[in-house]
């Protein structure tokens, strides 16, 4: 550059304004502004999976945002530059914060990074290239229906049941396994005791073709296909999507593309859609829930085909008071259960003050059923089965169907706790009395019957007196054991195994 600036001063001013400009793009090709993307091809499904880092430096300040999967960060720590750099990047998540930490250095044209699910997890290498100003930003918020009220589809007068691919196969879900879960369920006894949707997860969608249609990953050769074979079970099949630009996984959701994609899926056959808010949060607030929703409802009664509508938003936004008036038929009240004990537990027993919102054709939906998935014992999963069945919750199995012992078919197809989860009354149960780790739950059952519970959270045995609860005399059905007896007025002491139950039916 010295020579060159001695050049410049021996031919023209104009060669000094070319040296600066030379020096300026030298010192810029150091510098980490510009756009960047990592791609990651997926050998399973064949989709690219891109990661955006959306830089500006000034100094040691490292500024812009970072895009992955369904999440959108903007940086709000650095430290360094070219030679050696760490980015944290936040989002708010509701009322939690979410945060995600890359380190790296820029070596000739790339940026070498590398980042940790947690403190104590290796590192992740990926290498992430130039891409062009713009691409991967976030999409504007396109305007949203006024509200108004959606009719009834008139479908799930009682809570749905069947099953997921997510809590068991995750990304692993493909067109053969969705095969063989209905094989499965339709010959194991588990349709008869009334499951009937196949319900594929995330994971299944590629991009857009010209028109925009979406399009599925070479895991689901053919939808369409996939769904007829369903429907020859005598079963039904569900679907997967969300209101953002992404899924939960980070593949292409509904956002812009309502009507058509609900056009779609009523042309491949599908009865049933889950909607996941996942990356709506990036662009809409809660506040604006219901008129996202209410907007895919409207797509799906123009589609011409009776298609079930499970919202999926954990309980954001108070939405059991309006997940009726956009024609939703449940609604998620809750994060994602885990097969723990802890999780389940969690979970279903926060549902008490919810059972006024519960009626048919619509329902609260504390997520899917864990049973049969390893974590949890028999005792517990069939303390899983009775609360979710007196909380006329959904029941959608979640484990693989293909090889289910004996013990877990026996709890999964229980017809008599069957028969109080799909009570016609839909009335959803309460708890009506607890000391300590013990609790009473009643439901209302059509015909005056009621569903007991006597649920013991505790880790060893213990003795319950039912008449606590103040239930009134009557013939008693042990649901578990099928054996009956009489409930007369005065003491009647039950003793509840560890994390049990006994669930009654009082005549």
């Amino acid at each position: 550059m010295r020579f060159l600036g001695r050049t410049c001063v021996s031919l023209s001013k104009c060669c000094f304004s070319l040296s600066f400009f030379l020096f300026a793009s030298l010192c810029s090709a150091a510098d980490l502004t510009g756009n960047w993307v990592v791609a990651q091809p997926n050998a399973t499904d064949g989709t690219i999976r891109k990661t955006y880092f959306d830089l500006k430096q000034d100094g040691a300040k490292i500024t812009g945002h970072i895009r992955v999967t369904q999440f959108y960060y903007s940086i709000k720590e650095s430290t360094g530059g070219p030679d050696a750099f760490t980015l944290t990047g936040s989002m708010m998540d509701g009322h939690n914060e979410r945060t995600v930490k890359y380190e790296g250095k820029l070596v000739g044209d790339e940026l070498q990074l590398g980042t940790r699910r947690n403190a104590d997890a290796p590192l992740t290498s990926l290498v992430a290239q130039r891409a062009p100003a713009g691409e991967g930003a976030y999409p504007a918020k396109l305007p949203l229906p006024a509200l108004h009220k959606v009719p009834d589809n008139g479908l799930a007068r009682t809570p749905p049941m069947g099953w997921n691919s997510w809590n068991k196969f995750a990304g692993r879900v493909d067109d053969a396994g969705v095969r063989g879960m209905a094989d499965a369920m339709a010959s194991n006894g588990m349709k008869e005791a009334g499951y009937i949707y196949v319900n594929i997860d995330d994971t299944w969608e590629a991009g857009r073709d010209a028109k925009g249609n979406i399009l599925t990953n070479k895991k689901f050769p053919d939808m369409k296909a996939l769904a007829d074979y369903v429907h020859s079970k005598g079963l039904k099949i569900g679907i997967y999507s969300s209101p953002g630009p992404e899924t939960c996984a980070g593949y292409p959701g509904t956002y812009g593309h309502e009507e058509q994609d609900a056009k779609t899926w009523a042309a491949w056959g599908i009865d049933y859609i889950k909607y996941d808010w996942c990356s709506a949060r990036n662009i809409y607030s809660d506040e604006e829930m219901q008129a996202v929703y209410q907007e895919m409802g409207d797509a799906l009664r123009a589609a011409g085909r009776p298609i079930v509508y499970s919202l999926c938003q954990y309980g954001r936004a108070d939405v059991w008071k309006w997940g009726p008036d956009v024609g939703g038929n449940l609604w998620r009240t809750t994060g994602d259960i885990r097969d723990t004990w802890a999780s389940m537990t969690n979970i279903g027993f926060k549902q008490d003050q919810l059972a006024p919102w519960a009626k048919p054709g619509h329902f609260n939906d504390p997520d899917m059923l864990e049973i049969g998935n390893g974590g949890m014992n028999d005792d517990e999963y069939r303390t899983h089965m009775s609360l979710w069945s007196i909380l006329a919750a959904p029941l959608l199995a979640g484990n693989d169907l293909r090889d289910v012992p004996q013990n877990i078919m026996a709890i999964l197809t229980n017809r008599d706790v069957i028969a109080i989860d799909q009570d016609k009354a839909a009335k959803q149960g309460s708890r009506v009395w607890q000391s300590g780790d013990q609790e009473i739950w009643v439901r209302q059952l059509d015909g005056g019957d009621r569903a007991v519970a006597i649920f013991n959270r505790g880790a060893a045995p213990a003795p319950v007196d039912t008449q606590v609860a103040k239930l009134k005399p009557g013939r008693i059905r042990d649901l578990w054991t099928h054996k009956e007896e009489v409930l007369e007025a005065g003491p009647h002491p039950v003793t509840v195994p560890a994390h049990g139950v006994v669930l009654w039916r009082v005549k």
